[in-house]
C-alpha cells in the first residue's frame, strides 16, 4: 500500500490548546512493504507523522494518499474508518489501553469494530496469538495479570487482528527490558519480511535503526529533513549531531577508530559484524 504525502501541514489542537505547524510541508512517499524509522530530537514532529497516516490527526493544508484512500482536512468518520482497517497504529506503552475481562475480548474489539463477525473476531484472535508468540491458553486470561512484555505483544496482537497492511509504531520497545525489546523488534521484522506488511516505527534507539530499519527519516522542527537508505543517513556522524542525534554504537567506533588510524573504512559499518569485517578489510585485525 503505497503512502504519498503532497505538501501536508497539520496543527495540533487539544481543546483550547494549539499547536501551529506540528507538521510543515510534508512531502513524503513510502513504497509498499518497506519499512521506514522515523528519527529526530524531541519535539521534532516523529509523533505527529505518524498520527497523520492513520487520521488521529488530521492534515490542515494538503492531503495524504493511503492507497486508494486520501485523508484530507475535510475527512469524515466512514472513510478515516475504512483508512484504519488498513493501517494499524501501536501508540508508545500500547499496554495502558489494554481494558477487556480476557485477552481474547481485548483483541476482538478491532475486528468486531471493523464489521467482523463474532466467530471471525475469535478466529483473528486464535490466529494473532500465535503471532505475536504466544500461546493460544492465554487468551482466557486476564491481561492485567500478565508480565510488561506479554502485554505488550497483546496489544500488537489487538491490532494485527484487523489485517492491517501498513502498521506504524511509537517507540515499540519503551519501558521494556533489553531482551523483551528485541523480541518486540524481532516480532516487527518477522511481520515485514513474512507477510509483506509496511513498517513505519519511531525510535530513539539508533543501533535499532540500523539493525531493523530500510530507510530513514530525519525530522526537524516539523519538517522532513532527510529521507535515504539508512547507510546513508548514517554516514555523516557531524550533520546528526547538529540535530542532537546519535549513531549506532558501531558506526561510532568506526568514526573512532578512522580518526586514530587515518585509515578510511571502504564503507559505513551499522553494525558490529560490519565492523569486524571492515576491521579486517583494511588491515587492522
Amino acid at each position: 500500500m503505497q503512502i504519498n504525502f503532497k505538501n501536508v501541514t497539520a496543527d495540533y489542537q487539544l481543546g483550547p490548546i494549539r499547536t501551529p505547524g506540528v507538521l510543515k510541508s510534508i512531502n513524503l512517499s513510502l513504497h509498499p512493504g518497506s519499512f521506514t524509522a522515523v528519527i529526530g530530537h524531541t519535539g521534532a514532529g516523529k509523533s505527529s507523522l505518524l498520527k497523520t497516516m492513520n487520521g488521529l490527526l488530521l492534515p490542515t493544508t494538503g492531503q495524504i494518499e493511503i492507497g486508494e484512500h486520501m485523508i484530507t482536512a475535510e475527512n469524515n468518520k466512514h472513510a478515516l474508518k475504512e483508512i484504519r482497517k488498513q493501517v494499524g497504529m501501536v501508540f508508545q506503552f500500547p499496554e495502558s489501553q489494554l481494558f477487556a475481562e480476557t485477552v481474547e475480548q481485548d483483541i476482538c474489539f478491532g475486528p468486531l469494530n471493523f464489521g467482523a463477525s463474532l466467530a471471525e473476531a475469535k478466529a483473528f484472535a486464535q490466529d494473532v496469538i500465535v503471532q505475536v508468540g504466544l500461546d493460544t491458553s492465554i487468551l482466557a486470561q486476564s491481561p492485567f495479570s500478565l508480565s510488561g512484555g506479554q502485554k505488550r505483544r497483546v496489544a500488537i496482537a489487538g491490532v494485527l487482528a484487523t489485517q492491517p497492511k501498513v502498521l506504524i509504531l511509537d517507540e515499540p520497545g519503551a519501558g521494556l527490558d533489553p531482551t523483551g525489546k528485541k523480541e518486540i523488534l524481532s516480532l516487527i521484522s518477522s511481520l515485514h519480511r513474512n507477510q509483506g506488511v509496511t513498517i513505519v516505527l519511531v525510535t530513539h534507539d539508533m543501533d535499532d535503526v540500523a539493525l531493523y530499519a530500510e530507510d530513514v527519516i530525519v525530522m526537524e522542527k516539523g519538517q522532513i529533513v532527510m529521507h535515504d537508505h539508512v547507510r546513508e543517513v548514517f554516514s555523516d556522524q557531524e550533520w546528526l549531531s547538529s540535530l542532537h542525534l546519535d549513531v549506532p554504537e558501531a558506526r561510532h567506533f568506526q568514526n573512532k577508530i578512522e580518526q586514530q588510524t587515518g585509515i578510511k573504512f571502504p564503507r559505513t559499518c551499522l553494525t558490529i559484524d560490519e565492523l569486524r569485517e571492515g576491521l579486517m578489510e583494511v588491515g587492522l585485525v
